[in-house]
């Protein structure tokens, strides 16, 4: 096991900063303090924890703008985005605070008893393993409920970014939480089954690829772990004929080049109807060639580099494998000179099944264009996928466009005429291989609790 995690700015390739793994004892202590905290923490009244939630939401937005710096120091997020980042992190804290008692009431249910209802009971320990395109929402968002709850919880996150994993415990102490309520981890990958088989661990969120989250589903099932996944998509947006061109060019190139093209649910799949497909990509193509990519620090680029130099040869590959196998590319589609790991904002067209571009995520700055005969055709594409984390229909008949949402598009989040996004106030999660299980609203605070049945003959 190697010794430290470094940090590289992928803006410039340079190392940052270094940072002891934990150990053995480190991580033994970590876990008896987390359970000695659950003890305490799950007798608190909702009142009680909910005020914790708002000094962390508090101390976020009081340091947002060194974690924003930070965060684009490390994975290369631009800086405007990194702010709003921490801001939603912040809501989200507010909102469970506002809301998580109304969630966890009990729920009374007329049965042959004097009295029988349902409680929901907190679980324990919950380890959360999280990836680095989101460093700190990705925690939040699955800590915030979980707390709530009355849970207690440790952080393994993303080894690249492990200056980010450490504020976010620091922010947490700093906003007057007991000691041992969230504690974070510096270890490897390698580390996390033995972590997930420790007894003192009652549940485990996983945010990631579908490779890794199919190890940590099987070390969770080995263990009989409850868990929860949010892994990769590839989602689809589905531009139908009567789409106002203008709007629907302008949402498409947002929702596929923020977080330079690093989110899970950012547009991938642009299926477009036949009729439209030309103009379509003759508008999408001009405006991402204007789209300004540079260093994340400076407020005009809209693009930052990828978080590593590996993830932006992999994406180069798929977008070389495509076009070899007949795809064309529009613009982009090059490693430039110099430092850093940027790629420039690229399309393809031509797009056909068994193309990279068709079966697997890109996981960067890359639309993929496809066409489709008719409505029929476009749905069966979106479809044709082993993701289904979001997706988006885009028309002017909005009638038309929700029942196709409602009943058509197979993914967990179906959005009409807006980009798909995570709102604190809706369930979050997919299906298919982009995994099992819902955050945030009330599916996610019921996720890591004791669903009880209490019966009084």
């Amino acid at each position: 096991m190697p010794s430290k995690m470094i940090s590289i700015d992928p803006s410039n390739g340079k190392e940052t900063a270094s940072y002891e793994i934990s150990d053995e004892k480190k991580v033994n202590k970590a876990i008896l303090e987390a359970q000695k905290c659950f003890g305490i923490w799950r007798q608190l009244s909702y009142k009680e924890r909910a005020l914790f939630l708002k000094s962390i939401a508090k101390e976020l937005r009081k340091q947002k703008e060194k974690l924003a710096v930070l965060a684009t120091k490390e994975m290369g997020k631009p800086i405007q985005q990194s702010r709003a980042e921490v801001e939603k992190c912040a809501f989200t804290l507010d909102y469970y605070a506002k809301e998580g008692a109304k969630f966890l009431a009990d729920e009374m249910v007329e049965t042959d008893a004097r009295k029988s209802y349902v409680s929901f009971q907190p679980l324990g320990i919950v380890l959360a393993v999280m990836p680095w395109n989101f460093p700190y929402w990705q925690v939040f968002r699955a800590m915030a409920p979980a707390i709530m709850a009355g849970n207690t919880m440790l952080l393994k996150h993303a080894s690249n970014i492990s200056g980010c994993a450490l504020a976010i415990e620091k922010i947490i102490k700093d906003a007057g939480a007991p000691k041992g309520l969230f504690q974070t981890l510096l270890l490897p990958s390698t580390e996390i089954e033995k972590l997930i088989a420790n007894p003192a661990i009652s549940a485990v969120t996983f945010t990631g690829s579908t490779a890794a989250g199919s190890k940590v589903a099987e070390a969770a099932g080995r263990n009989l772990k409850k868990q929860v996944l949010e892994l990769g998509g590839s989602d689809a947006y589905i531009v139908l004929e009567d789409a106002d061109l203008d709007k629907a060019v302008e949402l498409c190139v947002n929702a596929r080049l923020v977080n330079s093209g690093q989110s899970c649910v950012s547009a991938k799949r642009f299926i477009i109807v036949k009729s439209i497909r030309k103009e379509f990509e003759k508008r999408m193509t001009e405006k991402v060639k204007l789209a300004s990519y540079g260093d994340p620090m400076n407020e005009k680029n809209k693009i930052g580099p990828m978080a590593r130099l590996d993830l932006r040869e992999q994406l180069h590959e798929q977008v070389s494998k495509s076009i070899a196998l007949g795809a064309k590319l529009l613009c982009g589609g090059f490693i430039p000179e110099g430092d850093g790991a940027y790629y420039p904002p690229s399309v393809l067209t031509n797009v056909k099944k068994g193309m990279p571009a068709y079966d697997e995520e890109l996981f960067g700055p890359v639309a993929a264009i496809i066409e489709a005969r008719d409505e029929k055709d476009a749905m069966r594409i979106a479809n044709d996928s082993i993701y289904g984390l979001g997706g988006c229909i885009l028309s002017k008949n909005r009638a038309r466009a929700e029942k196709l949402a409602k009943e058509e598009l197979q993914a967990g989040s179906c959005f009409v005429n807006d980009s798909v996004h995570s709102d604190a106030r809706l369930p979050f999660g997919g299906i298919k291989h982009s995994g099992y299980g819902r955050e945030l609203g009330i599916f996610g605070i019921r996720e890591f609790v004791n669903v009880k049945t209490v019966y009084i003959k």
